[in-house]
């Protein structure tokens, strides 16, 4: 008999959801493949998926599967190789007082009150501003793989909240929240640099940041954490750094 982290791809089946409106690009339509039956994704086989640019939102595991459209790119940084910027490192020593303690999925009421304000304030038009608390714990307290809860704090005020999935080569983000009325706080940078500095001291190779679009202002910042890959046409190839690019170009006259 063999043991649950030997269950192979094979075991699983997809298929493909109607089409939707896009998140990210409003003008057009999605449609997502979808790994079912979801009960099976352990994390040896969730590590397997997200090379093959799966992700995972609660116990649904897809990925984008539009006819016409590959702008959905899976993204991933080369921890062991990333080399902060000066805004980074900046970020890093401005933050330096968080004091971050890792916990299972667990439901706390300052959790859900932190992530109403940041929906609220960073997220309005996004539809989980009005997420009820059921909502919030399906999306973020539900897990089939191995899955860690981050508390950052500073002094005791509770200032971030991330969740993460441990994987066989890497760490892969799920989500992140954070105070959004603290002044010039750079909590999501921080954050990033934080989860690079845990895949070192774990001795794994990546962090997955999802996916990442080049139409998608929202998504400009992934890039920037370098060196970056992107899996384009089922292979993991570079991803430059687009701001860097685009200021290159003005420099030069080009655009």
């Amino acid at each position: 008999m063999s043991s649950l982290n030997e269950i192979p791809i094979s075991a699983l089946h997809f298929y493909l959801t109607a089409p939707y409106p896009c998140s990210y690009l409003p003008q057009l339509q999605a449609c997502s493949q979808v790994a079912t039956p979801g009960g099976l994704v352990n994390t040896a086989l969730y590590s397997q998926l997200v090379r093959q640019g799966f992700r995972r939102s609660s116990t649904y595991v897809y990925r984008p599967h539009c006819e016409n459209c590959r702008a959905c790119v899976q993204m991933r940084v080369l921890a062991k190789q990333f080399m902060p910027d000066r805004s980074q490192r900046r970020a890093w020593t401005q933050h330096a007082t968080l004091d971050a303690t890792l916990h299972p999925l667990q439901d706390k009421p300052e959790y859900y009150e932190l992530y109403q304000r940041y929906q609220r304030v960073r997220h309005p038009d996004g539809g989980m501003d009005n997420d009820d608390h059921n909502a919030y714990q399906t999306f973020l307290l539900q897990s089939h793989i191995d899955t860690v809860l981050v508390e950052f704090r500073e002094r005791g005020i509770l200032r971030m909240v991330s969740v993460i999935d441990l994987l066989n080569d890497g760490l892969s983000s799920v989500y992140t929240f954070y105070e959004p009325a603290v002044p010039r706080a750079r909590f999501g940078v921080y954050n990033v640099l934080w989860q690079i500095e845990l895949c070192r001291k774990l001795n794994l190779d990546f962090v997955y940041l999802g996916y990442w679009i080049k139409e998608s202002r929202k998504m400009s910042y992934k890039t920037r954490y370098q060196p970056a890959q992107g899996l384009q046409d089922g292979i993991w190839q570079p991803l430059v750094d687009e701001s860097k690019t685009d200021n290159q170009k003005l420099a030069t006259g080009t655009i």
